[in-house]
């Protein structure tokens, strides 16, 4: 009885403290995503109240939260829209790609981590925090802007990215022989691709074995789904995040829209259990000798990502202060990088990895929503004119010439 009480009282604490935290970074203007993870930090390992009883529930929390994380986020998209955003911004993903999960990479061959290593910080480099990007995007009233279906149309090449690369990430961990790995390799892309025929072809007849107006019914029935999925995904070594991710893709109409209202409050409660997990294992004290290339790695990729998006907006025929907006509303990383930080972390490849990670989290998710802001700003509108100016003169003194 009194671990129980314990657990109550330190379960409860955190998730007031949460709210708070959540309020606060609603007033200010950004994301809650650095306030949670330094708040794991203060109560995990090396913190200044480490937690006790309520380690478990945060661990399965955490587990429960990046699958809901990912459902959701599979439900936003619907099949015609990934094979539309696959054929308009496939270019612009390959450049995305190049260019945002080659420094990640170098960064950790250059800290001699080894190449499993650098697999994994490539991962957390390349993929922006749709989440985050999707709340600026609302907070801005940007979402009938003209750039907005190329940020969408990259991030769901990204997001359906991750359902490869992940198995490929599980696989090289897995630390198992050549054959054994390959073999383990072939049969999650197999898992993948299966999983993902039936969900662009069948996914109506899916959608029929839920009732999209029975509240109750649809709840259990999509979330039971979503876990048996995420659970049997798991076991053949894909990624449980893959396997959620792709019964969201399968969901739709009505039954899509319906589940999405119903799963959102649980998936901001379990996805806060998260992040939060994440920083409580995170010891606060290591990321100190990390902090410098975490920062120097965010530097460079949130202008490599700015690049990523100013060309595929231009590709677009997108003008130049759309450009701007979509590069810089690209830069923040957050849910799956530190799902990969976390499966990475897990395997013991790199003890300085969830680390690194974190901080490089932090300074993104923090930047990245202000840079968002910044195209709002006078100065930077007046910047772009003088500029655009500028240019217009040299070009005509060339014609003259």
């Amino acid at each position: 009885m009194h671990d129980a009480a314990l657990l109550l009282i330190e379960v409860g604490a955190v998730l007031l403290g949460l709210s708070l935290l959540s309020r606060l970074a609603d007033k200010i203007g950004i994301s809650a995503i650095p306030l949670y993870l330094i708040a794991g930090l203060a109560f995990g390992v090396g913190g200044f109240a480490p937690l006790d009883a309520g380690n478990e529930f945060f661990r399965f929390g955490s587990e429960l939260g990046v699958i809901l994380l990912l459902a959701m986020l599979g439900l936003e998209y619907s099949p015609t829209e990934l094979i539309t955003s696959l054929k308009r911004s496939r270019l612009a993903g390959i450049l995305d790609a190049v260019l945002n999960a080659l420094p990640g990479a170098a960064c950790a061959l250059i800290l001699g981590w080894g190449p499993i290593a650098a697999v994994a910080l490539a991962g957390i480099t390349w993929v922006s925090s749709s989440g985050v990007i999707a709340k600026v995007l609302r907070d801005l009233r940007r979402l009938g802007n003209r750039e907005t279906p190329t940020i969408l149309s990259i991030l769901v090449i990204e997001d359906l990215a991750m359902a490869f690369y992940l198995p490929v990430l599980s696989a090289l961990v897995i630390g198992a022989g050549f054959l054994a790995g390959a073999t383990a390799l072939v049969v999650a892309v197999l898992v993948v691709v299966v999983i993902l025929y039936v969900a662009l072809r069948h996914g109506k007849i899916i959608s029929r074995l839920f009732a999209a107006h029975h509240p109750e019914s649809l709840l259990l029935g999509v979330l039971g789904l979503t876990m048996l999925v995420a659970g049997v995904a798991q076991q053949v070594n894909v990624s449980a995040a893959v396997g959620a991710f792709l019964v969201g893709i399968a969901l739709s109409g009505r039954v899509a829209h319906n589940s999405q209202q119903l799963l959102s409050p649980l998936r901001d409660l379990f996805a806060a259990v998260f992040f939060v997990f994440f920083g409580l294992s995170t010891e606060p004290a290591s990321i100190l000798p990390v902090l410098l290339p975490a920062a120097i790695l965010a530097v460079v990729t949130i202008a490599t990502k700015t690049l990523t998006g100013y060309r595929a907006a231009a590709a677009a025929g997108i003008g130049i202060p759309g450009r701007w907006r979509t590069g810089f509303a690209l830069t923040p990383r957050g849910e799956f990088s530190i799902v990969i930080a976390g499966l990475a972390a897990g395997s013991g490849i790199e003890p300085r990895l969830a680390p690194l990670a974190t901080a490089y989290v932090l300074l993104t998710v923090v930047a990245g929503p202000l840079l968002a802001r910044m195209t709002d700003a006078p100065w930077f509108r007046r910047l772009l004119v003088a500029r655009g100016t500028r240019t217009a003169t040299i070009a005509q003194g060339a014609d003259g010439h």
